[in-house]
């Protein structure tokens, strides 16, 4: 039984530290840098969540931070024929999607791909 407690304990301290994540991704619309610590503690923490409904919010994390950077990157490039500020606008606003969407299905205890 003491198993049982200390696996509840480990799920509720790693649902703990993934609502963390998401908050440091929301929170870098303000303080850009707070995604750079969010990515880094996705890649520390992937191994404890293995297994769990947990992988799926980090693999959403993971592949968030890294394709809004793809597309940031090239909205940066093609500012100067004026269809970046375009691109940067739409890759806001799918964050701002995936942030949501993420938080929505870590509150209802459901991981974000179907099985």
């Amino acid at each position: 039984m003491t198993n049982d407690l200390s696996t509840s304990a480990n799920n509720e301290s790693a649902k703990q530290i993934t609502t963390i994540i998401y908050a440091l991704y929301a929170a870098s619309f303000l303080v850009g840098i707070t995604s750079i610590a969010a990515i880094i503690m996705n890649y520390i923490k992937r191994d404890d969540v293995a297994g769990t409904y947990l992988e799926s919010h980090f693999r959403w994390q993971i592949r968030t931070f890294w394709f809004s950077l793809l597309w940031a990157v090239i909205g940066m490039v093609t500012m100067l024929v004026g269809i970046g500020f375009i691109i940067l606008l739409a890759d806001a606003v799918w964050v701002i999607y995936r942030i949501a969407k993420g938080w929505l299905n870590l509150n209802d205890n459901k991981p974000m791909y179907a099985a």
